[in-house]
C-alpha cells in the first residue's frame, strides 16, 4: 500500500499498517522536555507513579529558554529539572549547550526516527526524514515514563518546490510565502510533506528552517525524505551509521498538492502579529519601516550557514546608528565555529553583539527584550504580540540575509541590493 512519509513513519512504530486519520499507540524513539515548560512536565511524572524514565538513554532534558536563567523564579525551576535529570538517569543539556532540537539535530535526531518533544517546534526534526511533533507535558511526560505514545496519523498534504532560488532568497522565504499563501491554519493537524527539484537541491540547514516552521501553518509535522543531503550532515557531525533511506511512495495519497515556482519568490517580511501577514520586501508596505533592532539566531535559522549567509553581507559594514544588531548562535558546536572561522569579528565589527547558545530573546525570555514601540526584524520563528517579551513592542520575521540588510540601513531592506 502507497504511504505518504506520515504514515510511513508512524507505521514504522505501531508495528502494522496505519493509514491517515488512524489512531495507534505508538514506540518513542525520544523524547524530551526544556525549562519552559520542563518543571510541569517534571510534576506529571511523579504524578504518573511510574518510572521516572523507561529508557534514560532515549530521553533528555534541555535548559535553553532561559540561558542562564533571568529571574529567581527560572533558576528554581532549573534545579528542578537538575535534580530529575540526576535522579532518571537522563542526560541534561545545561546553559549554554544550545536550543534543544538544533543540538539533537547535530547528536541525536536521524531518518526513520518517532521523537515527541515538550516544544511546538520539535517539528524541526522532519528535516532529516523523522516523524517528530510537539505534544504537552502530560502526553511527554507519558512518555518518557512508558516509551510509548498515541498518535492520530495525519492527513498529508504535498508541498512541491520546483525551480531554482535568486541570490538573496532562501529557504526561510519558501516557508514564509508557503505559509501567507495557506494561513496560519491552512494545514492544521496535517503533515506538511516536500518535494520538488528545489527540494532536492537545498541544503540540510535550509530544510531545517522550513520543517521548523511547519507549526506556522498548524501543521503537525514537515516532512522530508532522507537522501545525500542528510548523510552529509550526518557524516559531519560524526554519525553517518545513523543515515537511512526513508522517501516517498509515488502513489501515496495526499489531501491536496501545492505547487511553489521558487524562482520567482522574492525575499519575504512576516508583519506583525501573525506569522501569515506576509508581504514581498518590495511591496509598498515594506518602504521605509524603521529597525530599532536586528535579531539573528533562534531554533528556525540558528544554525552556521544561516549567520554566514548575513556575515556575508554585513562584512565590512557597520550597523544603521540607532539600531542594535543581537546575535543568538543555535548550539556550542555553532558558536566555536563562528568564533574559528572570523563570523564573531564580522559581527562585532559592524557593532553586533554576541550572546551565549540557546533560545535568547525568540521566547521572550531574556538577553534581547523590546521596548515599548520599538520595531524588531528577526530570523526568529514566530511574531505574535508579545512574542520577544513586550506586548506594546513589533517584531518581524525574515531571512538572516534581509535581518543583515536592514541592520545596515535601519529599516527593512533588500538582501539583493548587497549581493
Amino acid at each position: 500500500m502507497p504511504q505518504t512519509l506520515a504514515e510511513k513513519l508512524i507505521s514504522m512504530h505501531a508495528g502494522k499498517d496505519v493509514k491517515a486519520g488512524k489512531l495507534t499507540v505508538v514506540k518513542v524513539d525520544f523524547a524530551y522536555m526544556q525549562d519552559w515548560t520542563g518543571p510541569l512536565t517534571v510534576d506529571k511524572i511523579h504524578e504518573l507513579g511510574g518510572a521516572l524514565a523507561k529508557d534514560p538513554n532515549r530521553a533528555a532534558v534541555f535548559i535553553d529558554h532561559a540561558s542562564p536563567s533571568s529571574f529567581k523564579e527560572v533558576s528554581t525551576g532549573h534545579i528542578k529539572l537538575r535534580e530529575y535529570a540526576k535522579a532518571s538517569g537522563c542526560r541534561i543539556f545545561d546553559i549554554g549547550e544550545g536550543v534543544s532540537h538544533l543540538v539533537l539535530g547535530e547528536k541525536v535526531t536521524k531518518p526513520g526516527m518517532l521523537m515527541i518533544g515538550a516544544d511546538s517546534h520539535t517539528c524541526q526534526g522532519g528535516s532529516f526524514g523523522a516523524f517528530c511533533t510537539g505534544m504537552g507535558s502530560t502526553d511527554v511526560a507519558a512518555a518518557i515514563s512508558t516509551g510509548e505514545t498515541w498518535m492520530l496519523c495525519p492527513e498529508a498534504v504535498r508541498v512541491i518546490v520546483s525551480g531554482r532560488l535568486q541570490p538573496g532568497v532562501y529557504a526561510k522565504d519558501v516557508i514564509l510565502h508557503l505559509i501567507g499563501r495557506i494561513g496560519a491554519d491552512g494545514a492544521t493537524y496535517q503533515s506538511l510533506e516536500f518535494m520538488g527539484d528545489t527540494i532536492d537541491g537545498m541544503t540540510q540547514t535550509g530544510r531545517v528552517t522550513i520543517s521548523s516552521m511547519a507549526v506556522e501553518a498548524g501543521a503537525k509535522c514537515g516532512l522530508f525524505a532522507s537522501d545525500d543531503h542528510t548523510r552529509d550532515w550526518l557524516r559531519e557531525h560524526g554519525r553517518e551509521g545513523d543515515y537511512t533511506e526513508i522517501t516517498h511512495d509515488p502513489d501515496a495519497r495526499y489531501v491536496r498538492t501545492i505547487e511553489i515556482d521558487a524562482a520567482r519568490l522574492e525575499p519575504m517580511v512576516s508583519f506583525p502579529h501573525t506569522v501569515d501577514n506576509t508581504r514581498e520586501i518590495t511591496h509598498e508596505d515594506c518602504k521605509d519601516v524603521p529597525v530599532q533592532q536586528c535579531y539573528l539566531g533562534s531554533t528556525t535559522n540558528g544554525y552556521y550557514e544561516d549567520f554566514a549567509a548575513a556575515a556575508a553581507i554585513l562584512k565590512g559594514k557597520h550597523i544603521a546608528p540607532g539600531t542594535r544588531l543581537v546575535i543568538t548562535p543555535g548550539t556550542k558546536t555553532v558558536y566555536r565555529k563562528m568564533m574559528e572561522t572570523g563570523l564573531f569579528e564580522v559581527f562585532l565589527d559592524a557593532g553586533g553583539v554576541i550572546n551565549s547558545p540557546g533560545c535568547g530573546a525568540c521566547p521572550g525570555s531574556h538577553t534581547g527584550i523590546l521596548g515599548d514601540g520599538e520595531n524588531c526584524v528577526a530570523s526568529i520563528n514566530r511574531n505574535f504580540k508579545a512574542r520577544m517579551g513586550n506586548p506594546n513592542a513589533f517584531v518581524y520575521l525574515a531571512s538572516p540575509a534581509t535581518v543583515a540588510a536592514s541592520a545596515i540601513a535601519g529599516r527593512l531592506a533588500d538582501p539583493r541590493r548587497h549581493i
